[in-house]
């Protein structure tokens, strides 16, 4: 059931229509984040309780008994500068903490209410295509954080890009640029709610083009490919770049990878985790 919600903030009122009783806290802090562009961990919602105290990220809006277009204020501020979002996150124990999305029996990907969230974020969320899609052609979807470099939000997945010289380089187009609002919050049994990268969004978004057949995703978490496990492959941290960067060589490695599966006319029969054995038999042939 809709539950359609008010949220004031910075002296304006924010209509929230596309989410229901089954979605949580966090799935409402991540649609303000698209309507304020303030960053769901600054944000601080008042009014949402829970047996008088304040309403965890987990909590489900069906539990909070609010009435249809109830009013409830946002505190809280967007990254003031460029300057700000540039500075380097701090270590982040996600990437070491990470667990095998084999090791977590449940299956997410085709749970209705995930679906659900992936068919919202289709119909809300804004794509700012670069270059246009071709067709009969693959896609590679690059994680930034700890893959590239490391990023939270748009406004910092440009700037360092642009600083990389990844948007500008002219052997290569990229296509777009997705950031965490495009993300979803799923509930697992052992690890509760934790956020993942639906690919299903960007499949509804390009449709005529993308598909499970054409799709593989670089990631160095492995609880992102959760709605998607066919289609992720898992790679090692690129952390201390500082320290690290001419030593890592793995990116260079997947190259010849990507190449070999690009003959290919579909990747549904591929095990991405064995990737170094499939390209060492290829290359010895």
């Amino acid at each position: 059931m809709a539950l359609p919600i008010i949220v004031k903030w910075g002296g304006q009122e924010y209509s929230v229509t596309t989410l229901s009783e089954d979605d949580t806290v966090l799935d409402l802090k991540q649609f303000l984040k698209t309507l304020t562009g303030v960053l769901p961990e600054r944000q601080k919602l008042l009014g949402l309780k829970v047996k008088g105290k304040p309403a965890e990220n987990d909590v489900k809006l069906g539990a909070l008994k609010l009435k249809p277009n109830t009013k409830i204020m946002m505190m809280g501020t967007r990254e003031e500068s460029l300057e700000d979002v540039l500075c380097p996150p701090p270590d982040n124990d996600d990437v070491i903490n990470d667990f095998d999305i084999e090791d977590e029996i449940v299956e997410v990907e085709n749970r209705e209410e995930n679906l659900l969230k992936i068919s919202r974020r289709v119909k809300e969320y804004k794509v700012e295509v670069l270059n246009p899609p071709r067709e009969g052609k693959k896609l590679l979807v690059l994680d930034v954080d700890y893959t590239l470099f490391a990023a939270t939000n748009m406004k910092w997945i440009e700037a360092k890009m642009k600083e990389l010289g990844v948007s500008t380089n002219a052997n290569y187009k990229i296509t777009f640029m997705l950031d965490s609002a495009a993300m979803i919050t799923v509930h697992t049994p052992r690890r509760g709610l934790i956020d993942v990268k639906p690919l299903g969004v960007i499949w509804g978004k390009f449709s005529e083009f993308y598909s499970k057949k054409n799709t593989i995703m670089f990631d160095d978490i492995g609880r992102n490919f959760l709605m998607n496990p066919q289609n992720g492959l898992k790679i090692r941290p690129f952390m201390k770049a500082h320290l690290n960067r001419d030593k890592d060589k793995e990116l260079m490695k997947l190259t010849q990878y990507l190449k070999e599966i690009a003959k290919l006319d579909d990747f549904l029969d591929l095990n991405h985790k064995y990737w170094e054995r499939y390209l060492s038999k290829k290359q010895g042939q």
